[in-house]
C-alpha cells in the first residue's frame, strides 16, 4: 500500500491544495472551487470537502466568506516557504548523516 492510498480521502485534498499553494498554482486570494466541483473531482461525498476545508481553515491556509466561497489566505505562502524550508534543512541534514554513516561503515572515520 502506498503513502497515497493509506491516506484519507479529506488528506489527499488537503494536501493536493496545500501543493498548489506552495507551488504558486493558488496564490493569496485565490478563490478556491466550491465544494461541488471539488467532490466532484476527487470524486468524495461534499461532507469529506468540507472536512477538507475545515481542515485547510484550521491550518491558516484559507478562509471562507459565508456565500461567497474559500480563498487562500495571505498568509499561507509564507507558512508553505516557511515548511519547504524545513523540509529542505532537514533532507540536507538527512544527506549529512547517510553520508557519515556510509564513512563509518566503511571504517573510514
Amino acid at each position: 500500500m502506498t503513502n497515497a492510498e493509506a491516506m484519507q480521502p479529506y488528506q489527499r485534498i488537503v494536501n493536493d491544495i496545500r501543493n498548489q499553494i506552495a507551488s504558486g498554482h493558488l496564490q493569496a486570494g485565490a478563490q478556491i472551487p466550491g465544494i461541488k466541483a471539488l467532490a466532484e473531482k476527487y470524486q468524495v461525498a461534499a461532507g469529506t470537502v468540507q472536512r477538507a476545508l475545515t481542515e485547510l481553515r484550521t491550518l491558516g491556509l484559507i478562509y471562507s466568506h459565508q456565500g461567497r466561497g474559500s480563498f487562500v489566505s495571505e498568509e499561507a505562502a509564507g507558512k508553505t516557504d516557511s515548511t519547504i524550508n524545513r523540509i529542505r534543512h532537514l533532507e540536507e541534514q538527512v544527506e549529512a548523516l547517510t553520508a557519515r554513516l556510509d564513512r563509518l561503515e566503511q571504517g573510514s572515520e
